[in-house]
């Protein structure tokens, strides 16, 4: 385990990183976004992992800052024919979800079990 820009606390399991936003990713903490992301894609670039699973259990927000990492993961994980899964998301982050249309790019699972399963079909 470890922490990323102060924000996001990443995990590997097998082929899956596993990484829990540790506070809200308000605009106003979009520095350490952006440092906590960008080490993330460093680290990705690197590992032999091609399944990421995003858990909010810890948050009820993000802002576009959050979203515009969130797509560029995610393209990343594409280009490893792999999935990416949303887990224990708040029914405001489901929301930014569905206004912004980011819903449909990934799954987005009700708890880490569900989550974990549908990267790993």
């Amino acid at each position: 385990m470890s922490v990323l820009g102060g924000i996001f606390d990443v995990e590997q399991s097998g082929e899956t990183f596993i990484i829990t936003p540790l506070k809200n990713l308000s605009e106003l903490d979009y520095q350490q976004i952006q440092l906590g992301g960008r080490e993330l894609l460093e680290q990705l670039s690197v590992a032999p992992v091609k399944n990421v699973i995003m858990d909010f259990h810890n948050t009820e927000s993000f802002g576009s800052t959050a979203l515009g990492f969130f797509v560029r993961l995610w393209k990343k994980v594409r280009q490893r024919d792999g999935s990416m899964a949303f887990c224990n998301l708040s029914e405001n982050e489901k929301e930014i979800l569905a206004i912004t249309k980011l819903d449909g790019l990934w799954t987005i699972s009700n708890d880490f079990e569900e989550a974990r399963k549908a990267v790993n079909v």
